[in-house]
């Protein structure tokens, strides 16, 4: 029997009513596994590990993705597969650093969670971990696994990690991965799309990464902003690296003043990444004058990068390398399948 490691953070989907205060809080896990009889038909091992006490996904933090990875690697080799049950509202941001920190990752490291409480009688929150739960120990004729990488599944889409964003506050189609196919799609049967997931060396072990460099910042460009403040970001003795959020394929306003700040801030080893604003397409900064200009000011191109990826790959790269050259050539390098070249 195939053994999957459940490795419970918090979020919604553990979730109940405070009866003080009608919030909702974490539950502990076997609490929820109570409201959920189910997994115990899974024809697979199923253990717990719980973070205690459980947190709000708005809390996640470098330490806890750390400690994830410190779980996995720990539990690596006792385990076919692990899901992380994860709130929803910075889970991409996890998927992508897991992606960056687990090297040569040779097994599926699924993560889901819900939008309505598991104890909630309209919840979303069985199907996505039953569904996990099978991904996670699916394998090959050949013994291998069918999805050995970092992945999200929600509500019949399964998600690359570092492709993946939040995409609804509501509904139960909360994720998407916008400039890449998904990995497969859960219906009446669980249709793998082969084509797109990663083949990884398994002559090579599993090199688990902890130390990661938070020292990054996210702007976004639009009309009206201001030099000052933009300064005044750059100058922040601490700032390693920018993710900076410019307009369609890569554009940015023509002014004298903002370029220099930016090639004076590059020139100092601040990274400055450029991705675009559109949920959908890529960064060309050669297409247009005001994107040629980027690129003269010595700003990289984050291609089709999410948000969530480049941060997450920006603090893994930085936390690797103290020097800012080699930082710079690696975030124009596809490490992980997170962006296309």
């Amino acid at each position: 029997m195939n053994k999957v490691l459940i490795i419970y953070t918090g979020g919604t989907i553990g979730m109940d009513c405070n009866a003080k205060t009608g919030a909702l809080e974490p539950l502990r896990f076997d609490r929820l596994s109570n409201k959920m009889p189910e997994l115990g038909q899974i024809p697979t091992a199923i253990e717990v590990y719980q973070f205690a006490p459980p947190i709000d996904s708005s809390d996640m933090s470098p330490l806890q993705w750390s400690q994830l990875v410190r779980v996995i690697s720990d539990n690596y080799d006792e385990y076919d597969g692990f899901v992380v049950l994860h709130g929803t509202d910075t889970m991409a941001f996890t998927a992508s650093a897991l992606s960056f920190m687990l090297e040569n990752l040779t097994k599926p490291v699924v993560l889901t969670g819900s939008q309505v409480p598991i104890g909630q009688l309209r919840t979303d929150g069985k199907e996505n971990l039953i569904t996990s739960i099978e991904i996670a120990s699916a394998k090959h004729a050949d013994g291998s696994p069918m999805v050995p990488e970092v992945c999200i599944y929600f509500s019949g889409r399964l998600l690359r990690g570092n492709r993946s964003t939040k995409v609804n506050a509501d509904g139960f189609n909360a994720f998407d991965s916008f400039n890449y196919p998904h990995l497969a799609d859960a219906g009446i049967n669980i249709v793998y799309h082969e084509e797109y997931i990663r083949k990884p060396d398994y002559t090579k072990p599993m090199i688990p990464h902890f130390d990661l460099d938070p020292n990054v910042v996210i702007f976004t460009l639009f009309p009206g902003i201001q030099d000052n403040i933009v300064q005044h970001a750059l100058d922040v003795p601490e700032l390693r690296a920018i993710v900076m959020r410019s307009y369609g394929s890569g554009n940015a306003p023509q002014r004298p003043c903002l370029m220099n700040m930016l090639r004076d801030a590059a020139s100092r080893g601040v990274n400055i990444v450029n991705i675009s604003q559109c949920a959908e397409g890529t960064v060309e900064m050669g297409r247009y004058d005001t994107g040629y200009q980027l690129k003269n000011a010595r700003v990289i191109s984050g291609y089709d990068s999410t948000v969530e990826s480049a941060v997450a790959k920006l603090m893994f790269l930085l936390g690797q390398y103290r020097d800012p050259e080699i930082v710079r050539e690696k975030m124009e390098q596809n490490l992980r399948g997170e962006i296309s070249l």
